[in-house]
């Protein structure tokens, strides 16, 4: 029996980030702007009562499901789910993401690539490594960086590597950062499902699984990737915390609806910390394996890792929602033809990823974007832009990235990297009686460090 439930540090940036980005930058032809619609009229309701189907006579035959199970199923079932049959992104899809906005989100981020980098001692081989690319939008924007900044990183080895399960969105960034030069692999089993490269020659492979990307120096960007991931709900409740879950309605039997469950499962008496003084938790346990992952390849060997995404830092109780044509829309309702999202709980991945590697905050998408210098470049873009529609496209852009009320700060900026990083170098030995110099400092971390030009 299921009960209802109705449910900073200050310091400035070394002199050779400043350069990176005003190199950058220092192009104003190179931009282009393009009008966004960043909501639409909702069209006819869609419902793909397979996936209903599917979802009833399996809680009709095993009992109610768990929210975690629900979204699974609901966002990459093979045949039916979200992410598997649709182009959910951009102005005719159901949501719009920070770099279909504007490519100078893509360009900063690309900047703070080459700066760890750079902080990392130079590596020889960079594998850049993004986590759900979307429509390839960030990671062209990124290689367009590279690209400016070719006498920079010119001696490094770089390849692309796309962590991605829809075979739709795989397409569409094949098309975008390979034209025609890319093919699948002959065997579905293949951990590189797709093979590729640039126009530039780089090379660029797809995984479904992160575990199945090759060991290396590399950095890993996550942007609107951890929000997806399926989540655990707990109450709690007189008799401790219960898992919340999804069954059919009994008066609507094509209808689901939440319950909580009248004993301890396994994850309300694993996954819910002892200490925890919220009313309602959610916890994402399959992205904290895969902070966990990315903390022990960087442990091992070298990079960093930066995770941008909808959350909060342990204050947020009940975030679960759904969205259709950029609005709102019940989570429960039409499963498969929506998109499931929940704000990343940023404490819980900072816990899990262990003293091996060093956590940097997060902090707010404005904050990140300001340290960057978004400011200042934005100044130099309006200042050579003659053009009123498209000076208006700049700022309305620069708005949605950076207004409290819009982005910036619904969205979080979290970053792992190899403590050796943030170490201060060792001071050389000398003669005892020997004057020695202060210690230099370790380079400051873009984007986590106020920025200032001299």
């Amino acid at each position: 029996m299921y009960i209802s439930t109705n449910s900073r540090m200050r310091p400035c940036f070394g002199v050779q980030t400043q350069q990176l980005i005003s190199r950058v930058f220092s192009h104003p032809g190179r931009w282009s702007a393009a009008q966004r619609r960043l909501s639409s009229t909702p069209g006819d309701e869609k419902p793909r009562p397979s996936m209903l189907r599917h979802l009833t006579s399996r809680i009709k035959a095993t009992g109610p499901i768990t929210v975690a199970e629900y979204m699974r199923e609901a966002l990459t079932n093979p045949v039916t789910g979200y992410y598997v049959t649709n182009d959910m992104l951009g102005p005719d899809g159901d949501f719009i993401t920070s770099p279909e906005i504007s490519q100078i989100f893509g360009e900063l981020l690309g900047v703070w690539i080459v700066s760890e980098w750079i902080g990392a001692g130079r590596p020889e081989r960079l594998q850049l490594v993004e986590l759900g690319p979307g429509k390839g939008s960030l990671a062209s924007d990124v290689l367009r960086v590279f690209s400016q900044l070719q006498s920079v990183v010119g001696g490094a080895s770089l390849s692309l590597h796309l962590v991605e399960v829809s075979p739709v969105l795989s397409r569409l960034q094949a098309h975008k950062l390979t034209g025609t030069q890319s093919r699948e692999a002959d065997a579905e089993d293949e951990p590189v499902y797709r093979r590729g490269e640039t126009a530039a020659g780089l090379p660029v492979s797809w995984y479904r699984r992160l575990e199945d990307v090759p060991t290396g120096f590399s950095i890993f960007l996550a942007h609107e990737f951890f929000d997806a991931l399926p989540i655990h709900k707990f109450q709690r409740t007189q008799r401790g915390w219960r898992e919340v879950m999804v069954d059919v309605d009994p008066e609507k039997t094509d209808q689901l609806r939440f319950v909580v469950a009248p004993s301890p499962t396994l994850a309300s008496s694993t996954l819910v910390q002892a200490d925890e003084r919220r009313p309602h938790v959610e916890v994402c346990a399959e992205g904290g394996v895969l902070v966990q992952q990315l903390a022990r390849r960087i442990e091992a060997d070298g990079g960093a890792a930066l995770i941008a995404d909808y959350g909060h830092d342990g204050t947020k109780t009940d975030t679960f929602r759904g969205f259709k044509d950029h609005r709102l829309h019940d989570v429960l309702s039409s499963p498969g033809a929506a998109d499931l999202t929940a704000d990343v709980d940023f404490s819980f991945l900072r816990r899990v990823a262990g003293e091996g590697v060093a956590c940097l905050g997060p902090v707010t998408q404005r904050t990140f974007l300001k340290n960057m210098g978004i400011d200042s470049r934005m100044q130099v873009l309006l200042r050579s832009c003659s053009d009123a529609s498209t000076r208006q496209q700049l700022i309305d852009s620069y708005d949605v990235l950076t207004n409290a009320a819009k982005m910036g700060e619904r969205f979080l900026f979290f970053g792992l990297l190899h403590r050796g990083r943030l170490a201060t170098p060792p001071q050389p030995d000398g003669p005892k009686l020997e004057i020695r110099k202060k210690r230099p400092a370790p380079p400051p971390v873009a984007g986590f460090t106020e920025l200032s030009f001299s």
